[in-house]
């Protein structure tokens, strides 16, 4: 059978789909930030923005943008009603004092035990965007990372051992990607789901490493 990978929006569903009612979560720069439009009816989930925001809602309706509300990767966004603004400083507080107990960020490589390079690919060429990432991986009660598991030259993105500079290390929970979801651990990786059509074999041959079912 041929599968088929998920989109965007599919990943940010399934993403959504596992954080508990009452969760503080931080979505991270990128494709994380869909989540804020698939929390599931009914679940309370408070976003945090690290540019100072917490109760964060979904993206704003065309026509309806206040650049004025933006998040940490600069596109507008809402308030929910009781939601707040503060200071960047009070921000990085929550964040590093274990207050959120979600993280979902985007990564380049993240290892099978864990370990999270999301900040540069360690190219001459390349700008370094550490961000809030560190504070983040270090701070958060979890992190996830939310990411294709390929890249552009067909090279899985989870790998044994990262080549890419650290962001932390053993941080990273659970891998959400367009092809399965995935447990990290100390003993290595554990498969969650993974899309229809997809053999567990196929899916180990791609990330090149063993995954416990």
């Amino acid at each position: 059978m041929v599968y088929q990978k998920r989109t965007k929006d599919q990943l940010a569903a399934r993403v959504a789909r596992d954080i508990h009612d009452g969760a503080y979560v931080n979505l991270g720069i990128g494709m994380p930030t869909l989540v804020a439009n698939h929390i599931p009816a009914g679940r309370e989930v408070i976003l945090q923005s690290e540019n100072g925001i917490l109760g964060m809602g979904p993206a704003p309706a065309p026509g309806l943008e206040d650049y004025d509300l933006i998040n940490a990767g600069k596109q507008p966004v809402t308030l929910l009603p009781g939601g707040a603004y503060f200071h960047h400083a009070d921000s990085f507080a929550m964040m590093r004092g274990g207050h959120i107990d979600i993280c979902v960020l985007g990564a380049f490589q993240v290892s099978a035990t864990g370990d999270l390079a999301n900040w540069s690919t360690g190219e001459a060429s390349a700008i370094p965007a550490v961000g809030g990432a560190m504070d983040l991986a270090a701070g958060a009660r979890q992190t996830w990372v939310m990411m294709d598991l390929l890249t552009r030259q067909g090279e899985s993105k989870i790998v044994d051992k990262c080549s890419y500079p650290l962001t932390a290390i053993a941080c990273v929970r659970r891998i959400y990607c367009d092809l399965a979801t995935l447990e990290c651990s100390p003993s290595g990786l554990k498969r969650v789901d993974m899309v229809e059509g997809l053999s567990h074999a196929e899916l180990e041959q791609l990330v090149g490493l063993p995954i416990a079912r």
